[in-house]
């Protein structure tokens, strides 16, 4: 049987998918299924990770009958994965020290200010191109180890493994207990605070300063490449590629030139820019990361800005104030009212991630008066993704020799016309659209089908790329530089919420 397919495995914040594609990077089929969000305290988010890969286990299979497509006919496994979440497991029985900690929680908020005093954010940037923020996978670590008695040191003697999605993934796809492969790959291992962003590489001096074993760390691979055969879910079919999600997002896009540039409207939004093989380091915030590497072709480095807070933002409208019963009808109340009505909010749920870094942070809405309806509220809600995507370009523009001219979007958030209407207004440039929505799973494809050799080239794919929809900016200058300034002084607001143990 001909191999006709490459299958996606997107393991996200909220859910895990399978989809299959074909040589034209067209969507054959796909099975979906929604996992559990824990809330054990305020700022903590966890995931079971049982859950996840049984959703795996029956996603996978369901994605090929609703194809009708046969395990003979898959090339290879590319998967894609929610960033920075951290996983920690026994070697011996492969079971979960608990539940994984997401990349949306804060508990390691007082770690991250003792770290910018000392050794402070330049000991980090210059090692792994990373500040220190509740963001990233180190401080999670290290806060288990502080929390989880006997935990360090069983560490230490080999019997814990850490991982992020991908990590968790691959393991138990290889075997798990019984000779499961424990790897990552340089995209994912560029968000923990522990690799060299030069030599891709664990890097010894940032192992010491967290107190992280070497032993417990998976190898680091190239993100397509040849990894090894899964024996769960579809055995015999290679996997070949790992991929952060967001990177993964920038790969399907097609942002395979410097200055090219993507971001993803999710549970959070990313933009990523190409830098080429150059690893520009960020003066304004943004963060400097990998952003492929095709094999034993040189590394390919990206600027990244992350909104911690924007589909999320709607789903709180919707789950916790009840003011829309699904997510699309926050558009058709947004269109009820012309304006905000001076109305803004700052959706610092987590703190404030680029370019303000602020921790610090919560949430505000300001500019109520008796005038403003719970349309004004819709209204401020997508606008607060669009101020938040303007902060981040700007602070791009800054970093790089050349200014955005046209940003390429994705993810769920995008099917809002009025959003990315106002998106394009706010950055005055062209936002545009491709066929292919699912560019995170697209993205994982394309990389394993290149390790595979499914694919021949960078430039095949650039020819699957087709634009579905554009929004061009036709907003007034003077008022985008007005409505600016506004939201700038409503993100004032909301710094220095939470203040530090035994500040008054």
């Amino acid at each position: 049987m001909v191999e006709r397919y490459v299958m996606s495995i997107d393991q996200g914040t909220n859910s895990t998918r399978c989809i299959l594609f074909d040589h034209h990077g067209r969507l054959v089929s796909v099975a979906q299924r929604e996992h559990r969000q824990h809330f054990p305290r305020p700022g903590w988010v966890e995931h079971d990770v049982v859950e996840i890969w049984r959703n795996l286990l029956r996603v996978v299979p369901e994605a090929l009958a609703a194809g009708e497509v046969g395990p003979d006919e898959v090339a290879a496994i590319g998967i894609a994965n929610q960033r920075e979440t951290t996983v920690l497991w026994e070697r011996r029985t492969g079971a979960p020290l608990g539940r994984a900690i997401v990349w949306q929680d804060t508990r390691t908020a007082s770690l991250v200010e003792e770290l910018r005093i000392r050794p402070g954010d330049g000991f980090f940037l210059e090692r792994c191109g990373l500040p220190p923020s509740t963001y990233f996978s180190a401080l999670r670590i290290r806060w288990l180890f502080d929390h989880v008695k006997g935990l360090e040191e069983r560490a230490r003697d080999g019997e814990v493994l850490f991982g992020t999605m991908e990590s968790w993934l691959i393991w138990n796809l290889t075997g798990g207990a019984d000779g499961g492969l424990h790897i990552t790959d340089a995209t994912n291992a560029s968000r923990t605070m522990l690799m060299n962003i030069r030599s891709l590489a664990w890097d010894d001096e940032l192992l010491a300063f967290f107190g992280v074993p070497r032993c417990m760390l998976p190898e680091i691979r190239s993100p397509a490449e040849s990894y090894g055969e899964a024996g769960a879910a579809l055995p015999g079919v290679r996997i070949t590629a790992a991929l952060g999600d967001q990177q993964a997002a920038l790969f399907g896009q097609t942002c395979f030139s410097p200055g090219e540039a993507k971001c993803t409207y999710g549970t959070g939004s990313f933009l990523l820019l190409n830098t080429g093989t150059d690893l520009v380091r960020s003066h304004h915030g943004l963060l400097t990361t990998i952003a492929y590497k095709i094999g034993d072709e040189p590394t390919v480095y990206a600027l990244e800005g992350s909104i911690a807070v924007t589909g999320s933002l709607v789903q709180w409208f919707r789950d916790r104030l009840g003011l829309i019963s699904s997510a699309p009808e926050i558009e058709t109340l947004a269109r009820t009212v012309e304006d905000n009505g001076g109305c803004y909010i700052v959706p610092a749920f987590s703190g404030l991630f680029a370019p303000r870094w602020r921790s610090d942070a919560r949430g505000v809405v300001v500019g109520l008066t008796s005038y403003i309806t719970k349309g004004h509220l819709a209204r401020a809600v997508l606008e607060a993704t669009g101020w938040q995507t303007r902060e981040v370009v700007d602070a791009m523009n800054a970093d790089s020799s050349v200014p955005l001219r046209e940003l390429k979007v994705d993810g769920g958030m995008t099917s809002d016309n009025l959003l990315m209407q106002f998106v394009a207004d706010v950055l005055d440039v062209p936002v545009v659209r491709p066929m292919v929505a699912e560019t995170v799973s697209l993205g994982a494809a394309y990389a394993a089908g290149l390790a595979a050799g499914y694919w021949p080239d960078l430039e095949v794919l650039r020819h699957n790329w087709h634009r579905a929809a554009q929004w061009l900016p036709d907003m007034d200058p003077a008022r985008r530089v007005s409505e600016y300034e506004n939201w700038q002084r409503a993100v004032e607001r909301s710094l220095g919420w939470i203040r530090p143990p035994g500040v008054l």
